[in-house]
């Protein structure tokens, strides 16, 4: 009999929220470089290798089967059946195979959907690049997996060193069946529904106690609390009660068409000056895209007088749980893109995070990650649509940005033979929120994918090279005086190994690289100048009076 995995209320939303406009699938671009001399062909070679490892990651192997009149969530099943060659795809780039192409195929390969009828993912391995790299770009539902779920994904298809690692054989696959029968899916929807009652039932006693510690914590609080105090708490959380964002290009009603860049900027100097201002990697990303989105906005006469909200997802899954569904809830932080001082900005930052670690440290391990699931198709599918076409996203603005931090493989890894050079997230936008950032570390370098609605962000490559700027306003903040010292060798140390990496890794024309450190005063000068230039009419219409959204047709 055909093995039946219930999807979780959080994996059903993801099916059930998709439409034509809204692809729930996430993704990646990858540059590998081949084994010097390399005459195989490496389309086959990936295939094979593929073929070897499916029985790793449960999303390569499984599909889905509706449950009778969507009446609930549907069920992943085995499929026995799966054709490779429609899976992973060859293509080839004409020339001259520069960046900005391969970028362009990406934003295009994802603003496609998924068919529901076959397992979840396809691979696309991508040839013609001028310097000779290959690029790599996958994608899978969100309903299958999350980021961390994800990067257990990768792990599964990669190896540490360039000879593949064995693997063991799969065990061979008894009798199955195409389909389920209805009587079957029924009982199954009936038996997890009731489930899902009783665990939510059982959580109960655990969320009033945390409720009723998190109250009488408050109240301690409240009582210790000097006069002095009391009046900074309520100076710092004056219009902190809930507010719209505030209206920008970003909050628009989206359509299929996609953009995307990707810029990689040096790991270990971001973390090294946020050790110095006490940051943690987390805050360094949020200061980054705060500072590039300032730019951003204000060259274009677009910056709100508010600061810009970003959503932010929060992992909840424990380490060393690798299953493959989705563990995952969110939150709001503030980016202080209205402050124009950076070290004042990242102070707010650094506010907004710590505040955010309080609740999810009070809460967090409360949050259900299942509930119930029946109507939950017709329900979500009805909202969604609603949602996008009557405009609201236009108008209710909850956040103006998605921006996520996923932590990748600290060591190099490889695909049959060929080294990864870089890993670039492409993840997800949907209607009122047109733009999301997504970072993955890779090694020593922090991968920044920026995806948006081509209609509402069509110069998604200005952003990404104001990520770059940013960097070389991080560079120029002044350190505390105790870390001055201990960070100067350090940063010739860094320094020493960008260039080497510029030395070693020819840059294309489209390439996003951060130059090397010894051309730092060099890229500044050329930030600056391009800083100045009026924006491309042609990118973009010029802001409005009221400075909304371009209108959509």
């Amino acid at each position: 009999m055909n093995k039946m995995k219930h999807l979780s209320i959080v994996d059903g939303a993801f099916l059930h929220l998709e439409s034509a406009e809204m692809p729930m699938h996430v993704g990646s671009l990858h540059l590998f470089e081949p084994p010097a001399g390399y005459q195989g062909n490496w389309y086959e070679a990936v295939k094979a290798h593929v073929a070897r490892r499916m029985h790793l990651a449960p999303v390569f192997t499984r599909k889905l089967a509706l449950m009778p009149f969507d009446l609930a969530n549907p069920v992943w099943i085995d499929d026995h059946d799966i054709d490779l060659d429609y899976h992973i795809r060859h293509l080839v780039l004409s020339r001259p195979g520069s960046f900005e192409q391969l970028e362009a195929l990406a934003a295009r390969l994802h603003s496609s959907l998924l068919d529901r009828s076959r397992p979840l993912w396809e691979f696309y391995v991508i040839e013609g690049l001028a310097d000779g790299r290959i690029g790599f770009y996958a994608k899978v539902h969100h309903a299958a997996v999350d980021g961390q779920a994800g990067v257990a994904m990768g792990r599964s298809m990669f190896d540490l060193t360039p000879e593949p690692r064995p693997v063991k054989a799969p065990r061979a696959s008894q009798g199955h069946r195409y389909q389920l029968g209805v009587a079957e899916l029924l009982a199954a929807a009936l038996q997890n529904q009731f489930q899902q009652v009783v665990e939510t039932l059982k959580l109960l006693p655990q969320i009033a106690a945390t409720l009723a510690g998190a109250g009488r914590d408050w109240v301690a609080t409240r009582r210790a609390e000097t006069p002095d105090a009391k009046a900074a708490r309520k100076a710092a959380a004056t219009g902190s009660r809930f507010k719209l964002a505030p209206p920008t290009p970003f909050n628009a009603s989206i359509t299929n068409q996609r953009a995307f860049a990707a810029v990689a900027l040096p790991l270990v100097e971001v973390k090294r000056i946020g050790k110095a201002f006490g940051a943690s990697i987390n805050d360094m990303v949020l200061w980054l895209c705060s500072t590039a989105l300032r730019s951003y906005l204000k060259e274009g006469d677009e910056l709100p007088e508010k600061s810009l909200v970003a959503g932010v997802p929060i992992s909840l899954r424990a380490e060393g749980d690798t299953s493959a569904n989705n563990q995952v809830t969110g939150t709001l932080v503030d980016l202080g893109t209205q402050i124009a001082d950076p070290l004042k900005r990242l102070k707010a930052i650094m506010n907004g995070t710590a505040a955010m670690k309080r609740q999810m440290g009070t809460f967090g391990g409360v949050m259900p990650t299942d509930l119930p699931s029946l109507g939950s198709p017709w329900l979500l599918s009805g909202l969604a649509s609603l949602y996008g076409r009557s405009r609201i996203a236009d108008k209710l603005r909850i956040v103006n940005v998605a921006i996520s931090n996923v932590p990748g493989s600290k060591v190099p890894v490889y695909l049959v033979g060929a080294k990864m050079v870089d890993y670039y997230p492409v993840s997800i936008v949907v209607h009122g929120v047109a733009l999301n950032i997504t970072v993955q570390s890779h090694v020593d370098q922090l991968c920044f994918g920026l995806i948006a609605c081509r209609r509402a962000v069509p110069d998604v490559r200005d952003l990404a090279a104001q990520m770059r700027r940013a960097l070389e306003t991080l560079r120029s903040l002044p350190l505390p005086e105790s870390s001055a010292a201990s960070a100067m060798g350090a940063a010739d140390a860094v320094s020493a190994r960008v260039a080497d990496v510029a030395a070693a890794r020819p840059v294309g024309a489209g390439s996003t690289k951060v130059p090397a450190a010894a051309d730092a005063g060099k890229a500044r000068a050329a930030g600056t100048a391009a800083a100045t230039k009026p924006r491309r009419a042609a990118a973009r219409p010029a802001a409005t009076a009221a400075k909304t959204a371009p209108t959509q047709p």
